[in-house]
């Protein structure tokens, strides 16, 4: 599996990093593991998954994360998840 991590501000990219998981965990492991590595690799908070990024995830294979999803301020617009390959 591998997941694009995006950071946008002003419309434009800020950051970005793909993270690779092959092992043999389960799908949402694999997806919470690679955001806890990105959010220590940006250090940021981890952001909170509302039932809105929730529903976005499952119906796109990609969700964004607002300043709502985050309980600490953010210096930029949001953060986007996008699942590239299974």
């Amino acid at each position: 599996m591998r997941i694009w991590f995006k950071i946008i501000k002003d419309n434009h990219l800020i950051k970005d990093t793909v993270v690779t998981k092959d092992d043999e965990d389960t799908r949402t492991h694999k997806i919470f593991q690679a955001l806890d590595q990105v959010c220590y690799e940006f250090d940021l908070s981890k952001p909170i998954w509302l039932e809105a990024t929730i529903a976005e995830f499952k119906r796109h294979g990609k969700a964004r994360f607002y300043q709502d999803n985050f309980v600490e301020t953010i210096d930029f617009d949001f953060l986007e998840i996008h699942i590239i390959e299974e």
